[in-house]
């Protein structure tokens, strides 16, 4: 942290804890501040590990949920100092413990209370304002609670960009303009609404729903998190899924995810045409041209394949050129009539490439074969896989641009 970083911060303090020791309203022998502090230790501790951590940079940002707003409606300004002290050195201590406390951490307990205080010390003068003109206002006294949160929100702001700046972790107004853009309209009608519920309750007197209220918003908020979690680890998940099962260069799927499918396949009892293809003379495109063109080519061969598929079947790159089609819900004469169509569609199309400066188009062929059969525990889909490379083998022997097929169903 820059010096620049520690002078603010300690100016911070020091202004909250004037301000809050000049106001000069708190009932310091009154037990219900005592209680009060207490509940809100508690519930406030509770809710810590439920925050939500954000990377700026070099910084680390904790979010969560925040009460100072309804403390210090009732308890004033130095009745919050007392609060946030206590509370931000318990959070302090607990980082210490569990080791999780950055390097500057004592320094943020002095930003944490003096940010907290200064920001909700400024709406608590402006609550005591502007509250008798909201009374006569339908709804007054929520509108003037989002106002304050609003207020709370764009200080708070204020200090972390000016913190981020002596850290050189802002250095534009843009960066300025993004971080205010990141709250947003229902974050602020959560803190006011939770803010002034809890303000109401502690006026009144109502202890048990004011613990309830405390104990309703952390299950809500527990629950969320959690769900959050959950779909985040899913999403992570899938996302890894699909990486270890997707083949990088064409971006179909791999040979992974085709030993996967076979197994899956053999627990069935269902007719399929598995067809093994490979580009013909692919070794000539390399040495003619590059590996950057080769490659292109197989993109392309990918891509066509694809093109004629439906939802039903499946297309895997199981080797460098070569590729296996599992093609399902068809009969034998409309599965050989699709891989026909397939190989004259391959025959008619070029690869656009550029290749030392022009643009030149690329012809290929490809060779098919195919092995139409019901998958049965005497020919599973390994084996019809074999069949099917060895019809691919036939075909590149008799010229190659050709499709061998074989209905294995005639013998049954």
């Amino acid at each position: 942290m820059t010096n620049r970083a520690r002078i603010f911060i300690y100016i911070l303090f020091v202004a909250a804890a004037a301000l809050a020791i000049w106001s000069n309203r708190v009932p310091l022998q009154n037990t219900l501040f005592i209680k009060a502090v207490i509940l809100y230790w508690f519930f406030s501790t509770l809710y810590f590990h439920l925050r939500t951590m954000s990377r700026q940079g070099n910084v680390t940002l904790d979010y969560g949920m925040n009460y100072s707003l309804s403390f210090v409606m009732f308890s004033g300004p130095l009745g919050l100092l007392i609060f946030e002290t206590i509370y931000r050195f318990s959070n302090y201590f607990y980082k210490k413990i569990t080791k999780t406390a950055d390097p500057d951490e004592f320094e943020h307990i002095f930003y944490n209370v003096g940010s907290f205080v200064l920001q909700n010390t400024i709406s608590y003068f402006v609550f005591q304002a502007l509250q008798q003109y909201f009374q006569a206002i339908p709804f007054g006294f929520w509108i003037l609670m989002f106002f304050l949160a609003t207020i709370n929100a764009v200080i708070s702001d204020t200090f972390l960009t000016i913190i981020f700046y002596f850290l050189g972790e802002i250095k534009s107004r843009e960066e300025v303009f993004q971080f205010f853009k990141s709250r947003s309209i229902p974050d602020m009608g959560k803190i006011s609404f939770t803010n002034g519920m809890l303000f109401v309750f502690f006026q009144k007197g109502h202890w048990e729903i004011l613990i309830s209220f405390f104990i309703l918003n952390y299950l809500v908020n527990h629950s969320f998190i959690t769900k959050s979690q959950y779909l985040q680890n899913k999403l992570e998940r899938d996302q890894f899924e699909q990486m270890a099962y997707t083949d990088f260069l064409t971006s179909v799927s791999n040979r992974a995810l085709m030993d996967k499918k076979m197994a899956e396949l053999n627990q069935g009892n269902e007719s399929i045409g598995i067809v093994v293809t490979d580009l013909d003379k692919f070794k000539t495109i390399n040495d003619n041209y590059n590996h950057a063109v080769g490659d292109r080519v197989i993109q392309h061969f990918a891509a066509t394949l694809k093109s004629y598929l439906n939802q039903d079947d499946f297309l895997f790159r199981s080797g460098g050129e070569e590729f296996t089609l599992f093609l399902r819900n068809r009969g034998y004469d409309q599965t050989v009539a699709l891989v026909e169509k397939i190989r004259q569609g391959v025959e008619n199309s070029q690869v656009p490439v550029e290749f030392n400066g022009e643009n030149v188009s690329i012809p290929y062929t490809a060779s098919f074969g195919l092995y139409f059969y019901d998958v049965t525990e005497n020919i599973s889909m390994e084996k019809g896989y074999i069949y099917a490379d060895q019809l691919l083998l036939q075909s590149k022997q008799r010229g190659r641009n050709q499709l061998s097929a074989k209905n294995e169903l005639i013998h049954i």
